[in-house]
Parts: C-alpha cells; structure tokens; sequence
C-alpha cells in the first residue's frame, strides 16, 4: 500500500480514523447501521437538466472526494456513478451538532448520503444546498493522494476499487463494455439466435492445441477439466434440432500472459444450421457495425490515433495475403519440399513437426501478413492441417472454409463452415490427441461428440469471437487488463 500516502502516513491516518469511528460509536452514532438512502437524483442528471432541478430538493449519494472548511459554511464534492456534484454545507441549514460533526468526524473516502436544493454558486457550479447531510458508511483507510491518483500499472489492477474510485475513465471503460456485452446479446436475439449455457467442467482433456486447467471432482474421484472453447457442446445442440445458437461466456487456457492474452478471458461462440463460412463473413460485418453504434455512436472509431472503418471490410484468401505481402504465391508452389527451400530464404522459422506446404504458407502468413492488416480484413481458406474442425473446400481438399478476422494486426475472431463429416472428424481428432499424448498431455477425442454427429448435423456455420479483444477495440485499450475488471495476477506475498 506504499503506493497510497506512504506507509507510516497511511499507518497515522488509518490510526486516526478507527479512533474517529470509536467515537462515534461511543456518541451511539453507527457509522454502518443505515440500511437503505432514498436517493432520487444523480450528479449526471442533476447538472445536465439543471434547468428542471433548480430550486428543487433532491437526495444525492455517493462518496465524499474533496472537502473545503470554512468556519460557518463547507464546500465538498460527493462522487456517484454518473460523476461528481458539489455540495454546500452550513452550520445553518443542518445545524450546530451536525455541522460540527461534519467538521470534525467526516473524512474524504466516506460514503455520505444529502437532502438538499439544487443551486449554482457565484462561479457558476451546479450544487446541492444541503439541508441533511448522513454519514452512510465510514472509510477506515484513505483514498490515494488526489492530484496523482492510482498511477502503479500493478497497483491499479490489483486494487481495482480504488482505480474505479481515483478514475472515472476507467469506470466509463467498464460501462461501455457492458453496453458491448449487452449490444452482442440484442443483435444475436434479435435475429433469432437462442442462447445456451454449456458446462464449464469437462470430463475429459481433449486434443485441441490449447492446455487446460485441471482439477479434481471429489465425490466422483474424477480429475476434470476446466473448458478451453464451447464448440462441442454447442454443435451437439445443432444436432439436436437447435437452428441458431450462441454462448457468452469465461474460457480458460493455462498459458501464457502478455498484453492480449489472459488464462481467462470471454468468448461468443455463434452457429447456424444451412449456413457456411461467407454467411459468417456476413454476419460479423453486421455485427461489429451494430455493436460500434450502440456502444461508440459510431462505425468510425479510433485506436491508437489511427481511425478503424467498421463499415468496410476486405477478404482475401490467405494464400492471396502472403503473396501481396511476401511476393510468395504459394498458389504456384509445388508439394515437394520447395516450401520448406522458400521458408529458408526467407528466414521464417518452422516449428518442429509443422514443415508441411500448409503450416509454411501459415508460417508465411504470420510472419509477412498479419501485422499489416490494419483495416477490417478476412483472410479465408486455411490449410487443414491447421484447421481440425472445419470442411474441406469441395474444389482444394489441401484446404479448409475458414477464416480469421483481423483489425490492427490483431487477430479477433475464427470461424469455419464446420466440419459435419463423422468419419472425417475421427481421424482428425484421433490425429489430434495422438500428437498430444505424444508431447505428455492427457489427452482424449470426445467420443460423444463424435457419437452426435453420427446421427447426423446439417451443414453449419459456426464463429468464435473475443470480446476482450472486441472491448479492447471500441474503448481504445492497450491490454486486456485494461478490459477485465480483475484480470488474473500473480500473488503479492
């Protein structure tokens, strides 16, 4: 906490403020037995109508950020979730006992509820005349210093009160990913999407590439695992007769962190029965307009200083990509060994066990293509070899009906035309989970899954995006931590 005052200032005041609550105790004035405040105006409201609330009493509530004593009649700010308002405090207006109190007893940090008309001062600033002024809830430790706030990068993330208390751009980051959240929901049930809940602890580690979370089910003595993705289950409820389904919801990845990345994180994972890929590609450009305009009021939105069209949208292959920007048109290479003699000369490292054509030309996309794609752009057909659950393209079975989505060089979204082929799907992730096993991992094909899609799945588009990612686009965030309220930290000892 030396971040705050210090230690040995924050040690005094927390000092002196137990024994103002001792006090108070002692005088039979609990600082915490009010149970409800009859609040009836907002600081927002209040200063942008002022006009309706001039001379009028109103209930305000909030937290105490400035106080100026002066002998008979006190200035303070109370702070509430639309913003700040002044109020005006006299010996007069809420008595001797009170006022002395208020002097005396009240700190900044405290929770404070005031009956008062509304007025402007000589300098023009809207206030609350008071008449009652109640302390609701007693602060035992003290806000940081006012003129720095809660600058610390770690301290912010790890105190998120005191950052949503010190910063009301912060606060307005939180709301407006609320409004994202919300916006997501109104657009996918407003065009007949149903929602679903799947289950977050699984039974068994399945092939795909991302590392799960395990733990241990005690009355079963089952080790289970925590989900990396909801696409199976959601493709069961396909099968079972659901046309348009979709599920919000956490995700978990035991991997590492860094600006984009955190081991829990929210997804939406969006499918529809007789569509494909390009009606996904169609469904995102309608999406993001939808949601920018509820939450931005607008489609135009700005980053970094550089200004995103979420009206237009570019789609090239990715073989179209790494051309462009490598002059490579892997369209022209043969399966031969030659990609691997292109990858040399141009330096782009391979992973071990991924020197196939297509995990080059993936490899050639990451390292020439993707940081260019600032600008909403698709990039569609991938290689199968990346792409375990997506259909083969009838015309290039080396290919897959996928695509990603990138804005900044970021990567936001994935989807496929999904692969409903049982017999296809099998080996896939019996291939999968070999490869796995292999590198030490637990890891299983989900034979129920399989079991559902050998009663059959209609052709299906499916879509997975993040809205970390997404919240970090419309607020003009740098880092997830940014987004996500407690974003997960390492334990200060």
């Amino acid at each position: 906490m030396e971040e705050i005052n210090g230690e040995e200032g924050l040690i005094e005041q927390a000092r002196i403020r137990r024994e103002k609550l001792a006090k108070l105790a002692a005088e039979g004035k609990d600082p915490y037995k009010t149970t409800s405040y009859p609040v009836t105006a907002h600081s927002g409201g209040i200063k942008e109508n002022f006009a309706e609330f001039e001379g009028k009493t109103v209930a305000v509530a909030g937290r105490m950020m400035s106080r100026r004593i002066m002998g008979k009649a006190s200035f303070s700010h109370i702070s509430d979730r639309e913003g700040q308002i002044q109020i005006y405090v006299t010996r007069q207006d809420v008595g001797e006992e009170e006022y002395a109190s208020y002097k005396k007893d009240y700190d900044i940090g405290d929770i404070v509820g005031v009956k008062g008309f509304v007025f402007k001062t000589q300098t023009g600033e809207v206030s609350v005349h008071a008449t009652e002024i109640v302390m609701l809830s007693k602060a035992l430790l003290p806000l940081p210093e006012k003129y720095n706030g809660l600058t610390n990068v770690d301290m912010k993330y790890r105190l998120r009160h005191l950052d949503l208390i010190m910063n009301g751009d912060v606060r307005e980051v939180f709301y407006k990913r609320a409004k994202i959240v919300s916006s997501i929901r109104e657009f996918l049930d407003g065009r007949g999407f149903v929602e679903a809940e799947t289950p977050i602890l699984l039974p068994l580690e399945i092939g795909a590439d991302a590392r799960p979370f395990k733990t241990r089910h005690n009355a079963l003595g089952l080790d289970m695992y925590l989900r990396i993705e909801t696409e199976l289950y959601l493709k069961r409820l396909i099968v079972g007769g659901f046309e348009k389904v979709y599920e919000m919801g956490r995700i978990f990845r035991n991997e590492g962190m860094d600006a984009r990345h955190n081991p829990e994180f929210t997804t939406v994972e969006i499918y529809e029965a007789y569509a494909d890929y390009h009606a996904m590609m169609d469904l995102v450009e309608e999406l993001y307009r939808f949601v920018a305009q509820r939450a931005c009021g607008t489609t135009a939105i700005t980053y970094a200083g550089e200004t995103i069209d979420l009206a237009h949208w570019d789609r090239l292959t990715m073989t179209e990509a790494v051309k462009k920007y490598s002059g490579v048109d892997f369209s022209e290479v043969p399966d031969d060994g030659t990609a691997q003699k292109l990858a040399a000369e141009k330096g782009v490292e391979l992973e071990e066990g991924k020197k196939t054509k297509g995990h080059i030309l993936a490899a050639f996309f990451d390292a020439f293509a993707e940081d260019k794609l600032i600008q909403p752009t698709f990039i569609y057909d991938y290689p199968v070899e990346i792409s375990p659950l997506a259909k083969r393209k009838p015309a290039d079975p080396s290919m897959t009906e996928r695509f990603e989505y990138f804005i900044l060089g970021m990567e936001m979204g994935n989807a496929f035309s999904e692969l409903n082929d049982p017999v296809d799907q099998r080996a896939r992730m019996e291939a999968q989970a070999a490869k796995k096993r292999a590198q030490g991992a637990n890891a299983e094909v989900d034979e129920d899954f399989l079991d559902a899609l050998e009663h059959g799945m209609p052709p299906t588009g499916g879509l997975g995006l993040g809205v970390d990612r997404l919240a970090m686009l419309l607020t003009d965030s740098r880092s997830i931590r940014d987004v996500l309220l407690f974003p997960t930290m390492k334990p200060k000892k």
